[in-house]
């Protein structure tokens, strides 16, 4: 390992980091009725006042976690409650079993419900971590009583309050969806780190999590892990659905994956999770333009989705972080290697100098959609800082294990 190259690109994630945690202040903070706007543009003035729900979630947990990393700071304790307490406030459905909305309006009137638990999986993450920083019993009390909430209609112990139902006819075609156990998963490391005094609970949920993940959707004979499979994990690749593979999603859950092998001690799940993030960046990344493709099909046949050849921010950071977490664990040079390919990608395609944050949406050749947006109802302040932390805070373990001093 270079020392002097790794270290350049440590001192590029903090700047960048600076960069995105003050954008999203600068630009995006609600001071009038809380909470963020995330639909902004490359110089972030506002294009929709519509709010994500998952985004309040997200950036009320996002600027927690930097209080929790580096400190409480006002201004980051501050966002974070605004998009809690917004959240509190507005984005709770009261007459459908306190699920939460998917969008609302600027001042928080509602707009959309959708099915799937992401929006109160978000809001347990923010107010847990909050919790973390402030020792506020309504934060963790908020917290607890949603991650049960989101077990409970995973798993089919209670109706879905919403009564919108599956999304396909369950009489003819029923399965299990990755995103589901991979997500819980890290719900509840945050919850585990956040509320330590319920460790065992957490403990058990992870395994659960990890049982579903490598049982059901880990086809190691395919080397991928399937988007969504049958009730039992049978392989439905007679259709499109069920050949979708999502490579940022399967790095994404291969450090979730390894962060909990880390945890209990298990080798035998770190060389899963090691396996599983080779064969999905073998597999997306684009040889041609570079960049990870954003879905691919596990058979090699023509993905359906419109958009499965554009390059996304999100992969990008999960592969960052996946690849220096699996160099900090083995010291294999092959993950540094990917982490310095996919930095140089992502400085050169998704990084902004002149206005600060990313761009979230690229075309295959790697320019940005035009006109280019820093945020949008699905992208804000999470993938891009979230990365940053983690990996600065990687790469601090692996200089002080080195005795190099940044």
């Amino acid at each position: 390992m270079e020392k002097e190259r790794f270290q350049q690109a440590h001192r590029w994630v903090r700047d960048e980091l600076k960069g995105s945690a003050d954008f999203w202040l600068r630009h995006g903070l609600d001071r009038e009725h809380g909470g963020v706007y995330t639909c902004l543009d490359r110089k972030g003035e506002i294009f929709s006042t519509d709010k994500s729900v998952w985004m309040q979630g997200r950036c009320g947990w996002i600027y927690a976690f930097l209080c929790s990393n580096y400190g409480v700071r006002p201004e980051w304790l501050e966002a974070s409650k605004s998009c809690v307490e917004f959240l509190e406030d507005h984005c709770v459905n009261h007459g459908a079993g306190d699920r939460l909305y998917f969008t609302v309006t600027g001042e928080g009137r509602p707009l959309r419900q959708r099915r799937y638990c992401f929006s109160e999986d978000f809001y347990t993450m923010a107010n847990a971590e909050l919790y973390a920083n402030t020792g506020e019993k309504k934060y963790i009390e908020r917290a607890r009583r949603t991650y049960e909430l989101t077990y409970a209609l995973r798993h089919g112990l209670i109706e879905d309050p919403t009564g919108l139902g599956p999304k396909t006819i369950p009489e003819t075609r029923r399965g299990r969806a990755f995103g589901d156990p991979m997500i819980y998963l890290n719900v509840t490391a945050v919850m585990r780190r956040c509320d330590p005094e319920n460790a065992a609970l957490y403990d058990a949920r992870a395994r659960q999590c990890v049982d579903e993940i490598v049982r059901y959707h880990y086809k190691p004979e395919l080397k991928c892990v399937l988007e969504t499979v049958g009730p039992d994990g049978e392989l439905q690749t007679d259709t499109t659905a069920g050949r979708v593979v999502n490579p940022g999603h399967d790095i994404e859950g291969s450090w979730f994956l390894a962060e909990q092998a880390n945890a209990t001690g298990d080798r035998e799940l770190h060389a899963v999770a090691e396996t599983i993030f080779r064969n999905a960046i073998t597999a997306g990344w684009d040889e041609k333009y570079g960049g990870l493709l954003y879905f691919i099909d596990c058979m090699g046949k023509p993905p359906e989705a419109y958009e499965h050849d554009m390059k996304l921010w999100w992969p990008h950071n999960e592969i960052l972080i996946a690849s220096m977490l699996f160099y900090r664990d083995t010291g294999d040079e092959y993950y540094l290697d990917w982490f310095y390919k996919t930095l140089d990608y992502c400085r050169e395609h998704f990084a902004d100098p002149a206005y600060g944050e990313w761009f979230g949406y690229l075309r295959r050749d790697g320019q940005p959609t035009e006109p280019p947006c820093k945020g949008s109802t699905f992208k804000g302040p999470f993938h891009v800082p979230r990365s940053l932390i983690l990996v600065d805070k990687l790469m601090d373990e692996i200089e002080a294990k080195q005795g190099w001093a940044l």
